[in-house]
This record gives structure tokens, sequence and C-alpha cells, in this order.
């Protein structure tokens, strides 16, 4: 095997692993370990076990939705006097804290700087008094069981926090609602694993939980403080559930530029969690969590974007260079899908939907954003401040 051979293969392994492989290995570690211990998967159910909680929701300018999120707040089944809830709407300009004022059981915080969503976070946390919280984005509706199904797991003393699912909503009008969808379809699954092996890889801001006096601020600048705050429990030794049945829907972006916008965010938000959490990445103090870590993160966010476009250059050479047909399929493969995430693209300017082509183009779209964002961070130009990608308006659930 030549050298460019072995480079191109271990190139397609690292792919296949970081998209594919990577949950495989845990579906088939997690079944060999249930059968060697002979036992059956945890599964936790609904009880008496009701401790006091607060719910905070950071809303920036969301007078056109506000008042759908509070309705869904209050009619979150668990018992008022052991649910406390902060709306804490920093910084807005139109009349979202007046709209929260008017509802005598919530605790409006406001104030007329804007600090961005962590800097809210971190200014309610100081009125909570609660052994347990909760953060959900006020654009998303909860499932009304989802607080009871997220503190069940409060009873091991080993979970400091609890990530619940994203779903979006399905959407007529919005041209990467089913691909949306999918990708956070199969993130869900992952999660599964990852919680099932040891512990999920970092919660999603829409719907998490913490111990409060694990709670410890990342910094003002940090971009990605979900992220972020859910590795820094598991770098004290707590571990990150995941409750499915405890879900936040949202709709899904209506146009390509603002999910653009959010994935280039959220990219450099990557980057910058790498140097922040860069004690993730010494297997010697915890090899599990630095396993699952480079696994499921690290890996999609630095080698992959890098590896794909050098998977097609070093096809073409091994095409021009080796006689092996292989090469030619996998050449004739790879132009396929690029050319699917092509005509994806075209489509999506048409506004028609058709769920292959979309998907290959999202995935693309995906590992360019990688680039661009990483671009952002070392320029220094990606702000905490973010303007909202528009999204259609939340139906209740």
């Amino acid at each position: 095997m030549s050298k460019v051979e072995f480079i191109f293969w271990l190139f397609l392994f690292v792919i296949f692993y970081s998209y594919l492989g990577y949950g495989i290995l845990l579906w088939c570690i997690i079944r060999i370990r249930n059968l060697s211990k002979k036992q059956e998967v945890e599964t936790l159910e609904l009880s008496d076990f009701e401790p006091s909680v607060t719910l905070i929701v950071a809303a920036y300018n969301e007078e056109g939705i506000i008042k759908e999120k509070i309705l869904n707040t209050l009619q979150l089944q668990y018992p008022e006097d052991k649910l406390h809830i902060i709306f804490i709407t920093d910084g807005s300009t139109d009349n979202t804290p007046i709209i929260v004022k008017e509802y005598k059981r919530i605790l409006l915080l406001h104030e007329g700087n804007r600090g961005g969503k962590l800097a809210a976070m971190h200014r309610a946390m100081a009125y909570v008094k609660t052994p347990i919280v909760i953060f959900s984005d006020a654009n998303t509706h909860l499932n009304k069981e989802s607080i009871k199904h997220i503190v069940k797991h409060y009873r091991n003393p080993k979970v400091g926090g609890v990530a619940g699912e994203k779903k979006i909503r399905k959407s007529n009008e919005a041209k990467l609602a089913d691909t949306e969808g999918i990708y956070w379809k199969y993130e869900s699954a992952l999660k599964k694993l990852d919680s099932d092996f040891y512990t999920v890889v970092g919660a999603a801001g829409e719907l998490f939980s913490i111990r409060t006096e694990l709670y410890n601020f990342p910094g003002k600048h940090v971009i990605l403080d979900d992220l972020v705050i859910s590795l820094k429990i598991c770098e004290f030794g707590y571990r990150v559930a995941y409750e499915p049945n405890a879900y936040a829907i949202e709709s899904p972006s209506v146009n390509l530029k603002d999910e653009k916008m959010r994935k280039i965010r959220i990219s450099a938000g990557g980057f910058q969690a790498i140097i922040i959490l860069k004690e993730l990445l010494l297997f010697w103090k915890s090899p599990k969590l630095t396993f699952q870590y480079i696994s499921h993160r690290v890996l999609r966010w630095t080698l992959c974007p890098l590896f794909l476009p050098a998977i097609f250059i070093l096809n073409v050479i091994l095409c021009l260079n080796n006689e092996n047909p292989l090469y030619y399929y996998l050449m004739l493969l790879q132009s396929i899908f690029y050319l699917s995430g092509l005509l994806g693209w075209v489509l999506s300017f048409y506004r028609i939907k058709n769920k292959v082509f979309y998907t290959v183009y999202y995935f693309i779209f995906i590992n360019i954003a990688v680039y661009l964002g990483f671009f952002k961070y070392l320029k220094g130009k990606q702000t905490v401040l973010w303007d909202k990608a528009q999204r259609e308006r939340v139906l209740p659930v």
C-alpha cells in the first residue's frame, strides 16, 4: 500500500468514525456491558420526587412570541410552590419586559444594558435559591411533563446535570425544516448512547438543567455557554444525563442566510470551547469523558472538515496513478454526493423541497460553516451578542 493510499483510507476512516462509527461503537459497548452484567438498562419512572426548581428564561426583544412562552411555562405540570420562574429581559427595547411584568407568578429581571444571553443567565443565577435550575430559550415550547422527567435523574447523586431533547417543528414554509429535524434526531440518538455509556457531551441550550451548586460562570466572552457549562460539570466528576421525555420544540430557520449565521457562530464557539476545555483532552484525567469529547465534538470541529476535501483530492490522485477499480467507484460516489449537494443548494433558491438533496447539502453546508467559523474566531469577530435567526412562530406543544 502506497503512502497516498494509506492516508486516503485513514482520512476516510476518521470521517466514517466521527459521523457513524462512534455511535455504532458505543451501541456495541453498551450491549456487551449490559449482557456481561446481566442487567437491564436503568429506566427511571415518574415519582413523588419533586425538589424545588427554578426555571430561567432569557429573552431579548421577543414581544412577538413571549406571551406564548409564558403561557407554555405556566402550564408545566409541577407543584406551583416548588417551581420558581425567572424571565430576564436585559437589553430588550420592545415590549417584552412589559408583557412579562403582567404575570405576577414570574420574577422579571430587566436592565437596559445588553450583555448577551450568558451575562443575563449569570445575573439571574444570583436569584436562584433552589437546588436545581433549568434553562430554556424564549423561542421554544416545553412539553408539560418536562420538569418532572428532568428532576427524576437527580435522585442519583452522580448526576450533575440533565440534557433535554431538542425537536424541530415540521414546516411547509421553512426550507431546512426536514433537514434540521433529521440532524437533531441523529444528534438525539447519539446523546442517548452517550448518556448510556457515561455522559452527554454538551447539552443544548433550548432545555438543560444543572445542580445549582455546580454552576460555574465560564466567562463573559463564552459563545457556547450551554456546551461549556455542561462540560464543566463533567470536569467536576459528575455526569450529564439525557432525558428524551423532556423536550423543547423549536421552529426551523426560515431562510438559509439566518441558518448560515447560526452555524458559523456555533463553529466559532466550538473552537473557543476547545481552548477553554483543553483539560478534557488529557486522557489520563478522565478517559471515558475524553474519549467521548474527542469522538463526538472535537473531530467534527477540526479534522473532519479538513479531511473531506482532502479525500476527494487524494481520490483523484489514486484514479490517475492506481489501476484498482475500487478507487474509480469511490470517485463516482463522491462525485454523485457533491453534485447532489449542489443540486440541493440550487433547489433551495426555487423553494423546491427534496429531503435527499437537502440532507446532503446540509451536511456540506455545516462543514463549510466550520471553516468560516474558524476564521471568524481567529479574527476575534464573533461576539457573544448575536441577532436572532428568523424563525417561524412556535406552535403550542
